[in-house]
């Protein structure tokens, strides 16, 4: 069994709220809700260890005030749970979804910015989690973005010491972290969607079919790397040092869309750690996500 660490800094708790449709400015009754632990990579640990069992380890901060709550989720769901303690509270999410409209909405409530005199012992903390966990690990999946309450190096400190272990780095984040990451220890795998690579990479947007094609391919060759792109509905572009790769989506009916890319993640790392084979570990994203876009459950294949 290849193992998987999936570290993310900004964990949620998600409430997933159901409604026969909803009309903006009126009283809304759901149907029913759920509540799931959440948060990019830790979707992305729900879908690993459903693919199999005990193959994800996860780690986070999780704000003091409601800490109890996230670590009763994330038991229920097997998500080996290591985490910091922050000030605050975990971040909270409300996606509403439409049964009619066949809409997901999401609702990310940021809390206050947070204030800890001993922020370098907390960050000092949650580096030697990671450290102590990557003996344990084949591969390591960094993605959503950076509370501002983290030093504004801190993930291209993490890819550092990833890869200095010997670790597959896959990212997905983007902006200045993901730049700085690059400068510094360059991700094996940089995943995320064609907005987001534009905006990095100040490119305009959208770019074409064929310029995105040879702007990744040309990207990929330079760093010497995996890059994917995910673009919706549309078939996901990706290369290999150079190489050009694409896959086909899957059309479903969408229950709910949230941790769509999450999932793609899990599947995809998960193949290629067992076969190093880009076109199935394509496949084997996409099939992830389509799988989760077919239940309410955020991060799920099943």
């Amino acid at each position: 069994m290849k193992h998987i660490l999936c570290i993310c800094l900004s964990a949620t708790i998600q409430r997933t709220i159901t409604f026969e449709n909803i009309k903006l400015a009126c009283v809304n009754r759901s149907e029913h809700y759920r509540i799931d632990a959440s948060g990019k990579a830790v979707n992305s640990a729900r879908v690993l260890n459903m693919l199999e069992k005990g193959c994800a380890l996860t780690i986070c901060p999780l704000g003091k005030e409601n800490k109890e709550l996230f670590e009763k989720l994330a038991e229920s769901d097997n998500l080996n749970l290591l985490f910091v303690t922050i000030p605050g509270s975990t971040r909270q999410c409300w996606t509403l979804l439409d049964k009619t409209a066949g809409t997901t909405t999401e609702l990310v409530v940021s809390e206050p910015k947070i204030i800890d005199a001993e922020k370098e012992v907390t960050e000092n903390k949650l580096l030697k989690l990671i450290v102590d966990s990557l003996p344990k690990v084949d591969a390591v999946i960094l993605s959503g973005s950076r509370p501002d309450f983290w030093s504004e190096d801190l993930y291209a400190t993490i890819a550092g010491i990833s890869k200095d272990n010997k670790k597959i780095f896959l990212a997905d984040y983007i902006g200045k972290d993901l730049v700085k990451t690059i400068e510094t220890a360059t991700p094996d795998i940089i995943k995320i969607n064609d907005e987001e690579y534009c905006k990095t990479f100040g490119l305009k947007f959208p770019l074409s079919e064929s310029e995105l094609k040879s702007n990744i391919t040309e990207k990929s060759r330079k760093y010497k790397n995996i890059i994917i792109i995910t673009r919706g509905m549309e078939s996901t572009l990706a290369a290999n040092c150079g190489d050009f790769f694409e896959c086909p989506t899957e059309k479903v009916t969408a229950v709910n869309t949230t941790a769509c890319g999450d999932s793609f993640n899990a599947g995809f790392l998960y193949q290629y750690l067992s076969s190093g084979d880009i076109p199935s570990a394509l496949k084997k994203g996409t099939w992830c996500a389509a799988r989760n876009a077919e239940v309410e459950a955020p991060g799920s294949i099943s």
